[in-house]
């Protein structure tokens, strides 16, 4: 699971004189779990000396991986050409053996037809990263965006870093809480990583306490990590706005030795108490199946209490199968019931601090 503080790293040769050691230790020393590196923009390389072909990418990579610091890569797509553009991400990803990787898409999606050319990108992507984390970057207000595909795109990704970025603003706690909400209204939903502002525009800079606001606010929110734009600004200014970064004390949480979770799933299903059962989930989850989105404790409360009343009375329930990838546990299941019988129960469920954020099931009941 990605959590903790991270930064963007746009162009390597302009920060720190493009030594990579430096790089790396900067980001150990500011407590960052992760780096997002430029690897392509479309369908070209990234971060590749343009004189010499002297590719800057796997030194820094190297240097944070010693270091502890997960190296991400990440790509601006334009749609111009999609299987290239995906092929070109994953050709990079597997050179490096990067541990996730980011789609920054924007306004070029915002044209008529562009779900359609998102679509053929992402499952190019997806189908040559099978297993890779992949997070999108874009707007972080979906209604003032459309027609930007968001569900095209989070359909195959693993986590959503919408860009929060206050500029001329001075709330960001507010607008972290107006992406939330709106992104949750979304068809499509994932564990939200915002990323937020530590760079000018004109006379107006963030300041180092909107940086802890924002922080601060995502943590209330229980989001597990947030991210900046960008090194090079952040550094800037004798790196007042990195500082603020740096100095947040942005830990890992400290995790109880508890049964795994598919277990606790199996014993509270057949505890038949849908409380037990929606404790499972965090503040913020979103249960989904072929007839409903339902977000938030009271709705999944009112899902497990029809589960369990109606569709699945006495039920006892029992895990056949379960894999994991990331942060996403897949499980196979069949129950018994007063009801009926499940025999092709499949679940996918994202983890978030140990607790599920994002839940989507099948299942079919046949009449006793």
């Amino acid at each position: 699971m990605l959590q903790g503080k991270g930064m963007y790293l746009w162009i390597i040769s302009r920060v720190e004189r493009g030594d990579p050691e430096a790089i790396a230790e900067l980001a150990k020393n500011a407590g960052m779990s992760h780096v997002l590196i430029k690897i392509a923009d479309g369908e070209y390389t990234y971060n590749v000396d343009r004189d010499t072909q002297f590719d800057r990418v796997p030194a820094l990579v190297a240097a944070l991986r010693q270091r502890g610091v997960q190296p991400w890569g990440w790509q601006y797509v334009y749609g111009r050409n999609a299987l290239a553009e995906a092929r070109m991400a994953v050709k990079r990803v597997r050179q490096f053996d990067l541990p996730g990787f980011v789609v920054n898409a924007e306004i070029e999606f915002k044209a008529p037809k562009m779900d359609v050319v998102a679509g053929r990108y992402m499952e190019e992507l997806r189908a040559g990263l099978p297993t890779t984390p992949i997070a999108l970057s874009t707007f972080r207000y979906p209604n003032m965006h459309r027609p930007f595909p968001y569900e095209t795109f989070l359909e195959y990704s693993d986590f959503n870093m919408p860009q929060v970025y206050w500029v001329k603003s001075s709330n960001p706690a507010q607008q972290l809480l107006r992406t939330l909400r709106e992104h949750q209204a979304l068809r499509v939903w994932r564990p939200i990583l915002p990323t937020g502002c530590a760079y000018p525009e004109g006379t107006w800079k963030p300041t180092p306490k909107q940086i802890i606001d924002f922080m601060d606010a995502a943590r209330e929110y229980d989001m597990p990590g947030a991210n900046y734009w960008e090194w090079y600004y952040a550094r800037r200014d004798n790196s007042v706005l990195w500082d603020a970064v740096k100095n947040y004390p942005w830990k890992a949480p400290v995790v109880e030795h508890k049964p795994d979770i598919a277990i606790r799933y199996r014993d509270a299903i057949n505890s038949n108490d849908p409380v037990k059962v929606a404790a499972l989930y965090s503040p913020s989850g979103v249960h989904v199946n072929a007839s409903h989105t339902r977000q938030g404790a009271e709705g999944i409360l009112r899902w497990y209490n029809s589960l369990l009343r109606e569709k699945l009375p006495e039920a006892r329930l029992e895990i056949t199968g379960q894999s994991h990838e990331g942060n996403i546990r897949t499980l196979t299941w069949t129950a018994q019931s007063s009801a009926g019988r499940v025999l092709d129960g499949k679940d996918s469920l994202g983890l978030q601090d140990d607790r599920i954020a994002y839940h989507y099931t099948y299942f079919t009941v046949q009449k006793s």
